[in-house]
């Protein structure tokens, strides 16, 4: 009995010993690696890691050398015996490059220089240091992307000579997007929290493959901070707060988030308010932006009234809250359940480029403001991770449903009728995202996409005297609604570690259908109904290759689409001065075909060069143009005879250019990065080449950084190159109230630069210090397209405490 007792403690001990789990963690963060490869040499035992990083070798002998391996991390190999009593095992982070792991490409992590396009990457330190007060700031930071600027409450990207509803917006992997969004400048991007974001990723270049529609010249992509569970370590609280002060719009931010986290439970907070007050543009620059006078409404009657200081902008402040409400729940190791909550509203605030606008020696518009911009998203994301299923390594479900709200409130000068509408849109998405790894070469990604909206649109005219309304022409067919169901793969074939081949296919089907009977009653349409009933068919092929650690090339080749939207197909609007855009129900969707090619040379990590170049062809695009309504050309339209004009397929373009990066590590602590954006090219229609709209100016930046011990310094410059009133665009030379006027009176858009200095000091663990001198010799400019001049000299402050 004895002698048995003996044995099967033995076994015991060996079985502890040799069969058991142990934990993968990154070296540099102790945080969990999921998906880590686990075999042996002959390849013909294998595992892989779980949600928590735990894999159990018990399948494994004990004289077997074990590899281990992720495509974010360096490979490690080692035998099991030497494994003996060890609960963790720390894997080491690639280093080649910054930020070295991207999810956008894919929806899942692959490293960067793997994927074939150019990606921009962002992390919540870079986003802490930078302050911006708004994401499409933080976007603008990047260096390659240009922003637009309608008013202070406002940020509409520009990227290769694309904009608006031909670019992507998504966050936590939600397509943001909606059937309103727009060809006119887009403000959505500022409903996102730069405080709550973990990291942002932008593809230059198509992206439809993965993401669908409007895809087209790039993809921006938002990761909202994770909440983070305890594990076996009891209870985990985390938190952070922020206290930011602007001077030249007076902006008081204030920001706090909290992590609880349990064994299996963990909740995430975030709340953030800014106010801001009117802008302070710049002291030196053209006289033309300087706003001399404004509107003042008393008692019901509107007076223009001289500006004491030209330099402020009338009327341009308004406020913001952003919110977010996260929950894990980690139902068992590879089995993960994600609820994330979001709302943000905005207070009204005036649309600054419509105030602007003279109609003879008066100001036009007594009032312009868009009221509250609301967005509410809630998703629910479950992740799996499977060692056993034939079609999946890990699979990610991702159910959404957003709300956005909008409205616009417009009365001309004396005049007793407010003109208001009001958009709401139901959005309802799902998508199912595989990742297979068919060998230790090849990995399969897939999934399909389903998309549902539905717009809800009413118009009305206020008295403002005795507080009376009418029913009035809305904005968009109400009722309308727009739908997509696609379904994508994508293979990804490494050979080898120098070599990288990926190629996709999309299929998209679109429906939307419009019912104008509501606004026939004002616009006596020849047609009561409108229906899009479309597919598309999208594709990718790229390459990487890295003939030695000094170079890299990338080649990329796709197809993308944008299918008509609701604002295609049945808007109402006041496009420009004497002009209005009416529905159309004759439209199809536009196909882009773009080539990339980039190069990366690296002397060894002291100097690097970035550079690539594209060339896109967009066919049928869908441009604003001159049209006639039952053979009218001309129709009466807030009061005054209008230019009828539709949305149509009337226009192909091309567009081409180079970008271009440098990083001088001349030290450990001191680093010099420059990043400058060429860009070219032309709309045809009938045989004449006309200028981009979008086409953002040639622009870049340069920084100097010196980083050492609990200091960071950034002295830096921002510019862009003119564009002279022959290259505007057709619909922007007759905006002189947004331009400056050149010596033959012409409108046109000046160069400018600014130089700025950024200060960093952690001055404990818990505490943090940033001090910027932002626009330092106080340049009066307004960034092309923009209808607002940005700001003069401005003293950002901010705090940070994390505990």
């Amino acid at each position: 009995m004895k002698l048995k007792l003996l044995l099967g403690l033995c076994l015991l001990c060996t079985i502890s010993n040799y069969a058991q789990n142990v934990q993968l963690l990154n070296r540099q963060t102790e945080e969990p690696i999921s998906g880590v490869a686990v075999f042996n040499t002959e390849h013909s035992k294998s595992d892989i890691s779980d949600l928590n990083g735990i894999v159990d070798l018990y399948g494994f002998s004990v004289s077997e050398i074990i590899n281990f391996k992720h495509l974010a991390y360096q490979e490690f190999n080692i035998e099991k015996s030497k494994i003996k009593g060890f609960k963790v095992i720390y894997l080491d982070p690639l280093t080649q490059g910054l930020d070295e792991v991207v999810l956008s490409a894919s929806k899942f992590e692959q490293i960067r220089t793997d994927i074939p396009q150019k990606i921009i990457t962002l992390t919540a330190d870079e986003i802490a240091f930078d302050t911006p007060q708004t994401s499409a700031d933080l976007l603008g930071n990047t260096g390659n992307v240009y922003i637009q600027k309608s008013q202070l409450g406002g940020g509409s990207p520009m990227i290769r000579g694309l904009a608006t509803n031909r670019l992507l917006i998504a966050v936590d992997g939600v397509r943001m997007n909606n059937a309103i969004f727009r060809g006119g400048n887009l403000q959505n991007v500022i409903s996102i929290d730069p405080f709550s974001i973990q990291q942002t990723e932008v593809i230059l270049g198509a992206g439809s493959v993965v993401y669908g529609s409007d895809a087209i010249g790039g993809v921006m992509s938002f990761y909202t901070k994770e909440p983070e569970v305890a594990g076996d370590k009891g209870t985990l609280f985390k938190a952070n707060s922020t206290l930011r002060y602007a001077t030249a719009n007076k902006e008081k931010t204030g920001h706090v988030d909290f992590n609880i986290g349990l064994k299996k439970w963990a909740f995430l907070t975030s709340v953030s308010y800014s106010d801001f007050d009117d802008l302070r543009m710049g002291s030196y620059g053209p006289e033309e932006y300087l706003r001399p006078e404004y509107v003042v409404t008393e008692n019901g009657v509107d007076n223009i009234v001289a500006n004491s200081n030209p330099k402020i902008q009338k009327p341009t402040g308004y406020n913001q809250i952003n919110l977010t409400q996260k929950v894990r729940y980690e139902v068992q190791d590879n089995l993960n359940l994600d609820l994330g909550l979001h709302y943000t509203t905005t207070s009204d605030y005036s649309r600054y480029d419509r105030l602007i606008r003279y109609r003879g020696d008066n100001l036009r518009s007594a009032e312009w403001n868009y009221g509250p911009q609301r967005w509410f998203m809630s998703n629910v994301k479950l992740t799996k991770l499977s060692t056993s299923s034939l079609i999946f390594d890990k699979f990610q479900a991702n159910v959404a449903y957003q709300n956005f709200q909008e409205s616009r409130m417009d009365r001309n000068l004396n005049s007793d009728t407010r003109s208001v509408t009001k958009e709401n849109v139901d959005a309802v998405s799902a998508n199912f995202d595989f990742e297979k790894s068919m060998s230790l070469k090849t990995q399969l990604f897939y999934g399909l996409e389903y998309v549902y909206n539905k717009i809800h649109s009413e118009g009305k005219e206020e008295n403002v005297i005795d507080n009376t309304s009418i029913s009035a022409l809305s904005r968009y067919p109400n009722g309308s609604d727009w739908s997509s169901i696609a379904a994508y793969t994508n293979l990804k074939y490494k050979p080898s570690k120098q070599f990288v081949l990926q190629a996709g296919l999309r299929y998209n089907y679109v429906l939307a259908n419009a019912d104008f009977t509501e606004n026939n009653v004002y616009l006596n349409l020849p047609f009561d109904e409108a229906e899009i009933n479309t597919g598309a068919l999208t594709g990718s092929a790229g390459v990487s290759w890295l003939p030695s650690e000094f170079m890299q090339w990338k080649l990329n080749l796709s197809t993308a689409f944008r299918a008509p939207n609701m604002d295609d197909i049945g808007k109402v609007f006041d496009s420009e001065p004497g002009a209005v855009v009416v529905p159309n129900n004759g439209i199809k969707p536009e196909y882009a075909y773009t080539g990339d090619l980039g190069v990366r040379l690296n002397f060894s990590n002291v100097v690097i060069l970035d550079a690539a170049t594209y060339y896109t062809i967009l066919d049928h695009a869908l441009v604003r143009r001159d049209f006639s309504l039952n053979g009218e050309t001309e129709i009466e339209y807030n009061g005054e005879m209008s230019r009828v004009q539709a949305i149509q397929n009337a226009a192909d373009a091309r567009i081409y250019g180079f970008e271009a990066g440098i990083e001088v590590n001349f030290t450990e602590h001191l680093k010099l990065t420059s990043q400058y954006n060429i860009l070219g090219g032309y709309e045809t229609e009938e045989d004449e080449k006309l200028p981009l709209r979008h086409a953002a100016p040639n622009f870049g930046n340069t920084h100097l950084k010196w980083n050492y011990g609990k200091f960071l310094v950034d002295v830096f410059a921002n510019y862009n190159e003119e564009i002279a009133f022959e290259d505007l665009a057709p619909s922007e030379t007759g905006k002189d109230y947004m331009y400056a006027i050149d010596e033959n009176g012409n409108p046109y858009s000046p160069s400018w630069y600014t130089l700025n200095l950024r200060t960093q000091y952690q001055l404990s663990e818990a505490f943090r210090f940033t001090a910027s001198l932002e626009n330092i010799t106080d340049q009066r400019y307004r960034p092309y397209s923009s209808g607002i001049s940005a700001a003069g000299r401005n003293f950002i402050i901010a705090v940070q405490y994390t505990l």
